[in-house]
């Protein structure tokens, strides 16, 4: 027994192609439309589209050329006449959607890694869609006319692609960077030369150093460099001795220097005082947009065609492919409509005008964004076509990442995950611990108080450096600096148990347990009234439920440990003492803090604890205790507490932003961006 009808499989037969080929150029229409809104949205509808999309896309585009493949086998039957004789022509058009769109090549690092499975695709595909048109060549005259050109961009588009997947590979961009990165001056040409004579200016400056800097500029000079210092003014002025530059030649050079540590390079003395003066003299609004638009251009090369699309080459291959779709289309209509009327199925001539109206579409709106993006914008700069007057153009309002943080707060996780009534079920089969992970996690804006706050905390540790910036030593020890220092300057070393004495993700949800029941403590008995304390506040929780977010969603970002575990086992305990004192829903989360600062934890605690559990809940309990008692034991003011609290936090988000390795930073910008990579290029 058939499970099919013969009409319906008749019917299958005759539009299988006919749809597998729209639904291809669909694919392609939403993957260059939503392509690069991942670069600054958290919209989830957003990633699953382009999620799905990227996946189905050349799937669909390969079974639809193998099935073109087939139907040649009906060569010689009387339905090749009417129909499959226009569809041999949309072979070469699955080539160009298996090019891929501008706007997404990759859409995650480990797809730049497969760049040669790509490749080996293209031929196979080219070889498969030469096969189409040998088999439909004769007595087809459309197809000798047109399919030729068509034909050639597709192999092209193909070959783009896997060419630029080729270039964002972790290896061969790191090839590329070290072959490129300056290695200063030819020590041995500077001692055959004798050492380089001391010249004293007139202002009794040493120049000594001003001729080694010149000997390393005849090497291999900075292009991007030259970009800052030999910018024109529109009156042809020279404004080199100016000290305003343009944000987007400054975030280029920032994006030259930052790219070097995707090859595990380390940037030269000269390099890190150059870029510690291109961001430290900035407010906290100009450095975070320039981090901003640097971290976008490292998108484009990551996940887009920008490696390719932004040169000269690039613009001539734009222009090929749509002049050549624009001449195919126009030969076309006229083929059909003039010269050979009846000889084909109107419903394969308007699949075939769909194909082509929707190549040129895809080739304008892929240039449109070309024309508004930062690259285009930052060429005309350095060109002189527009003007530099405004160093930092504040009131641009395009949008370069998500500009959230994600929030997890273990005691709300608590309380609700008690309430759920579907948390057996969930666990049953086996999803539990992914639904958990997105459904009690939220996302908050990055408010320019918490900006500020960071880059005051990074300025000051610069400073400390600022005149020995090739001191490796004292740097790695900042670098390790991961909330003791702060204790220290505030004078609480006996709070180090907490930070320094303990692994990282083990002092995470120690500080994140005492900031919520501090939090909630001080909010019940006086509401936070002062709108300095307020300020304080919110920016430690921001930061607190930003670092839990890091540890249950995105733990690679961390420095390795058992922070999973841990935090599973405290949650488990948070949960059984709500359960015992009857606390079930999120609304009782004040009262329920509020018990745990009741419980007594002194000393006894280790001898009832022992070894046997990772729960670090009464331990958090502890250190709250500890902290509220500033206020009494040592005359602090509540501003005092709440400040020392938001350094210890942004100290612990440098350390864990210097400790993420750069594959992490890299995949995160394809989420919206993290603000700890943001932070990471903030301080470099």
């Amino acid at each position: 027994m058939k499970p099919f009808s013969q009409e319906v499989t008749k019917l299958w037969n005759e539009w299988e192609i006919r749809v597998m080929v729209l639904l291809s150029l669909f694919l392609q229409i939403i993957l260059v439309i939503f392509g690069s809104r991942r670069k600054y949205t958290r919209n989830i509808q957003i990633f699953l589209v382009v999620w799905l999309a990227y996946l189905t896309a050349d799937w669909v585009a390969t079974v639809a050329l193998g099935n073109l493949a087939r139907n040649q086998v009906d060569h010689d039957s009387m339905s090749f006449q009417s129909n499959n004789k226009l569809q041999a022509l949309w072979a070469p058009f699955l080539l160009l959607h298996l090019g891929g769109p501008d706007t997404i090549t990759a859409y995650s690092l480990e797809d730049n890694e497969l760049w040669l499975r790509h490749f080996l695709g293209l031929v196979i595909q080219v070889l498969l869609a030469i096969y189409v048109m040998i088999r439909s060549w004769n007595n087809n005259t459309i197809l000798r006319f047109i399919a030729v050109p068509i034909f050639i961009t597709g192999i092209v588009k193909y070959g783009e692609r896997s060419l630029v997947l080729w270039f964002s590979s972790a290896q061969q961009l790191k090839n590329s960077l070290r072959s490129s990165h300056d290695t200063g001056p030819d020590f041995g040409e500077v001692m055959e030369h004798g050492e380089p004579k001391v010249v004293v200016s007139d202002d009794g400056q040493d120049k000594s150093k001003q001729k080694i800097d010149h000997i390393e500029s005849d090497d291999e000079q900075d292009k991007s460099k030259q970009k800052i210092n030999h910018i024109k003014s529109g009156d042809g002025q020279d404004r080199s001795t100016q000290k305003i530059d343009h944000y987007l030649v400054v975030a280029d050079l920032l994006f030259k220097r930052f790219r070097c540590l995707f090859a595990d390079l380390i940037l030269d003395h000269y390099e890190r005082k150059e870029s510690y003066s291109l961001i430290h003299e900035k407010s906290a609004k100009e450095a975070f947009k320039l981090v901003a638009i640097e971290l976008g251009f490292m998108y484009d090369v990551l996940y887009t065609k920008a490696s390719t699309i932004y040169s000269g080459f690039g613009i001539f291959l734009r222009c090929f492919y749509f002049f050549s779709h624009v001449s195919v289309s126009v030969i076309f209509l006229i083929i059909v409509f003039i010269m050979e009327k009846h000889a084909y199925s109107l419903i394969d001539i308007s699949i075939t005008c769909s194909l082509l109206v929707g190549a040129i579409f895809l080739e304008i709106y892929a240039f449109i964004i070309l024309l508004f993006s930062d690259w285009t914008k930052l060429w005309l700069c350095t060109h002189n076509l527009i003007s530099n007057d405004t160093p930092y153009d504040l009131h641009d309002r395009k949008k370069r990442w998500s500009g959230s943080v994600g929030q997890y707060n273990l005691f709300s996780f608590c309380l609700q995950d008690i309430s759920t009534k579907t948390a057996g079920v969930q666990k049953l089969i086996g999803v539990k611990e992914t639904i958990e992970k997105y459904q009690y996690l939220t996302w908050d804006d990055v408010e320019i108080d918490l900006r500020e706050s960071i880059f005051r905390q990074l300025v000051e540790k610069a400073k400390r450096i600022e005149g020995d910036l090739f001191n490796i030593k004292l740097c790695k020890e900042l670098l390790a600096q991961r909330g003791d220092n702060v204790l220290h300057i505030y004078g609480l070393d006996a709070l180090n148990w907490s930070t320094i004495e303990v692994e990282f993700d083990h002092s995470l949800l120690l500080w994140h347990i005492a900031t919520d029941l501090c939090y909630y403590d001080d909010y019940q008995k006086r509401g936070f009234i002062i709108k300095e304390v307020s300020q304080l506040c919110s920016t430690s929780k921001c930061v607190s439920d930003y670092m839990l977010y890091l540890l249950v969603v995105c733990p690679i970002m961390l420095p390795k440990g058992i922070g999973e575990i841990r935090y599973r086992e405290t949650c488990a305990e948070a949960m059984k003492f709500f359960k015992r004192k009857r606390f079930g829903t999120f609304s009782e989360i004040s009262k329920a803090c509020e018990s745990l600062l009741q419980v007594k934890t002194d000393d006894s605690l280790e001898k009832i604890k022992g070894g046997r559990s990772l729960s670090l809940l009464f331990y958090g309990c502890r250190l709250a205790n500890q902290l509220q008692k500033l206020e009494s034991n040592l005359g602090w003011s509540e501003e005092r507490k709440w400040k020392m609290i938001s350094d210890v936090w942004i100290e612990m988000l440098t350390y864990a932003a210097s400790h993420c390795g750069w594959r992490p930073h890299g995949q995160q910008l394809m989420n919206g961006g993290e603000l700890l990579t943001h932070e990471l290029n903030v301080g470099i």
